[in-house]
């Protein structure tokens, strides 16, 4: 079974037995992850049009793509299912990218896409194991529905750049640790292992900011 939600205070003290991340806690406040009110479908198809773009352009292709259907509502799974690929692509997906959204409305209509209620009954490794297996999305997309979407609060995205990037960083490293080693890094932080990743994309992101003052 799936928990939801993060908390915060909870994984504040849990986090804190670590030294490295009492200070990174202390330098940027309480954990601010909050489940957004997408279903899994509409996450899903938000997050393969945000690969690879910067955050504005993304937008922009999904106001487009939502225009293409005219109700003005994020176009339902049998919407989607039904439109051609180059219907699709008019918004400025990619052909991969119409080809993966389509994808995603097959597997929601065919309830391998869970709703928000079925996937409260799965664990984290269950829907990473369903979801995978469409088209265009991969383990990282998968945990960052995981964590943006679901709020499930234990979850380590080791193949994120900014996650190893922001532990460099933190932990005073000369180089970013391996996925496999950052997997095992990360067990000191369960149960709260998505607080954990927050507070390293903290760090990472801190450290852009202070390159540009």
């Amino acid at each position: 079974m799936g928990t939801t939600g993060f908390v915060t205070s909870a994984a504040q003290r849990r986090l804190s037995r670590d030294p490295v991340m009492r200070r990174l806690i202390r330098a940027h406040g309480p954990c601010a992850l909050a489940p957004d009110r997408w279903s899994p479908y509409e996450a899903l198809t938000r997050a393969v049009a945000h690969q690879q773009l910067h955050r504005r352009a993304a937008e922009s292709i999904l106001a487009r793509f939502v225009a293409l259907f005219d109700n003005g509502r994020f176009p339902s799974p049998a919407d989607v299912a039904a439109a051609r690929a180059d219907r699709l692509r008019r918004a400025g997906f990619s052909r991969g990218k119409a080809l993966a959204i389509k994808d995603i409305a097959r597997h929601a209509l065919a309830g391998t896409v869970p709703t928000r209620r079925a996937a409260a009954r799965l664990d984290d490794e269950a829907i990473v194991e369903r979801l995978t297996h469409i088209h265009g999305v991969g383990r990282w997309t998968v945990e960052m529905l995981l964590i943006f979407t679901l709020g499930r609060p234990d979850v380590l995205p080791v193949d994120d750049f900014g996650v190893r990037e922001g532990y460099r960083l933190a932990y005073g490293l000369r180089e970013r640790p391996t996925p496999k080693a950052l997997r095992a890094l990360g067990e000191r932080w369960k149960p709260y292992r998505s607080a954990a990743a927050w507070y390293l994309w903290r760090a990472a992101s801190a450290a852009r900011h202070n390159a540009k003052s």
